[in-house]
């Protein structure tokens, strides 16, 4: 009963549905490959019939435009049953002519639609130009959640390929793999994504019969109009092809069911429990520094550094790199050293304070050693002073001078801000790790301190000043030069662990310019360097 009404459904949406079935093109596709390009007529593709390969099993792409944006493809795919667990060895012979971007072999190891676990197009070994009958490999292990190896033959661009005896074999599992992604480091897949992957195959192998009986159907009905075949007898045929069409689907989809079911059991029995989360997808969000490892399937996503690292190869890639970037803010107290002493300052220590922002670069200076380390990048520094004693800066022709304010004031500020270029010579006893016999040169992981200095321009001043007037508070803001230098450099030194230091500047240049008496800023805080 079950199948009669399988058989009806199929057959009701068969001749409901008004898809249009793929037309089968002889010249396009053939028992053996398939042939695809970016556009119709971009390439030749198909067996070679001219005579010098007569009566030779030689498949050949050749372009038939002068510019071509795309790759012409010459593939198959088959089950990975065989494979399952294995390094698998491609192996095919190409000649070339003209080639002018590049072709290669390429091969594929899929988990259905859903993911790729093992892939190598000899992108970075390609052929190009012209050359005589070469023997080429390509070696990728094949996972065990493999379900599918699709491989082929590719020319990108312009120019024209040969290419014949291409076998798969199983070799070793010592042979290294060719490609960019190995199948040896594939960190497994969830299983949620299984399971999604799994329901999408059942419902395309549904979609593909309905299709299939549809144009089956057509045909039919079109034997009919013709007057080729009764119309008893089409519909006689029709639910033959329907009965077909509906034991495929339960053929196919009992073994996809099966899978699903073992799946199932797999995340009863625990196996599924990838620890620590380091085999599962998904995006984490990191606020300052972290040293955890992501996996190699998640993503993380640094708001301090506003960097985003797609997997743990992917973070340990960049943060290894001879120069890195960081963003830098800093902040603490800041005063004025007047006759080389801070000691009965005109300005409060506490409430007296700078901070600073910017973004740094570290260039590693020997290639092969981490200890020194040239220290560079642009930012944007605030100081803050706080007068004491009720007092404000005002202007008497080439001088600035604190005087005392006729009324109370709750708050005075005097703030300038600078656009400045550090630079240090870093010390970072980081040192190096090794990992498959490469050494990775990470930086801010252990003690280090940098000594320097920076130089830039005096972007504004400002003085604020808030006081009560008549139970009402106010607040003047008042924007000038005051006599400040327009120009700042000094000398900066931090010491500090990873990416945390302590932190001194001083300014070499005065904070007013004609002031008699000389005034210099300085500065002691915490400074972060987020990697």
């Amino acid at each position: 009963m079950q199948k009669i009404i399988l058989v009806t459904i199929i057959m009701l949406l068969a001749m409901a549905t008004k898809l249009s079935a793929q037309e089968v093109n002889s010249e396009k596709y053939s028992v053996e490959w398939s042939y695809r390009q970016p556009e119709i007529e971009s390439y030749e593709i198909g067996p070679d019939k001219s005579p010098e390969f007569i009566n030779q099993n030689i498949l050949t792409i050749k372009s038939v435009k002068s510019q071509i944006i795309g790759f012409g493809n010459i593939m198959k795919s088959i089950t990975s049953d065989l494979y399952l667990g294995k390094t698998v060895k491609m192996t095919g012979y190409v000649k070339s002519n003209k080639v002018r971007s590049w072709a290669g072999l390429w091969m594929r190891v899929n988990y259905y639609d859903t993911a790729v676990l093992s892939f190598d197009n000899m992108q970075k070994r390609a052929i190009k130009g012209t050359t005589d009958w070469t023997k080429y490999e390509v070696v990728l292990f094949v996972p065990m959640e493999a379900t599918s190896i699709s491989y082929g033959v590719l020319l990108n661009g312009t120019g024209q390929i040969w290419f014949k005896d291409i076998t798969l074999e199983v070799v070793d599992d010592s042979v290294p793999e060719t490609g960019l992604v190995k199948g040896r480091e594939h960190g497994g897949i969830s299983f949620e994504k299984r399971a999604k992957a799994i329901a999408n195959q059942i419902k395309t192998i549904t979609d593909a019969q309905k299709n299939a009986l549809k144009t089956e159907i057509d045909a039919l009905d079109k034997e009919v109009a013709k007057g080729i075949i009764s119309k008893e007898k089409a519909e006689e045929l029709k639910l033959k092809k329907a009965e077909e069409r509906a034991a495929n689907i339960e053929t196919k989809v009992a073994i996809e069911e099966v899978k699903l079911n073992e799946l199932i059991q797999d995340k009863v029995d625990g196996k599924f429990d990838e620890k620590n989360g380091n085999n599962s997808g998904g995006t984490s969000i990191i606020i300052g520094s972290s040293t955890d490892s992501i996996g190699k399937n998640k993503r993380e996503i640094n708001i301090t550094s506003m960097k985003v690292y797609n997997g743990q190869r992917d973070k340990e890639d960049r943060q290894s790199k001879r120069t890195t970037s960081q963003v830098v803010f800093a902040t603490g107290l800041n005063n004025v050293v007047t006759n080389k002493s801070v000691e009965k300052s005109d300005f409060r220590y506490l409430g007296s304070d700078f901070s600073e922002i910017g973004v740094s670069y570290n260039s590693r200076i020997a290639k092969n050693n981490n200890l020194l380390h040239a220290k560079y990048g642009l930012s944007v520094m605030y100081n803050n002073l706080r007068p004491t004693d009720n007092r404000s800066f005002i202007i008497n022709g080439n001088q600035t001078n604190l005087a005392i304010n006729p009324i109370d004031i709750k708050d005075s500020r005097f703030r300038n801000v600078y656009l400045v270029a550090p630079i240090h010579l870093e010390f970072d006893f980081s040192g190096k790790k090794m990992k498959d016999n490469i050494p990775f040169f990470r930086t801010h992981q252990s003690v280090r301190f940098g000594i320097g200095g920076y130089a830039g321009i005096n972007l504004k001043s400002k003085q604020i000043i808030k006081y009560d007037d008549n139970d009402l508070k106010a607040t003047e803001r008042t924007k000038g030069d005051f006599n400040a230098s327009n120009f700042i450099y000094g000398l900066s030194s931090y010491i500090g662990y990873r990416s945390t230091s302590l932190y001194l500047k001083y300014d070499l240049n005065p904070l007013f310019k004609e002031n008699l008496v000389k005034q210099n800023n300085v500065s002691l805080g915490l400074r972060f360097d987020f990697n």
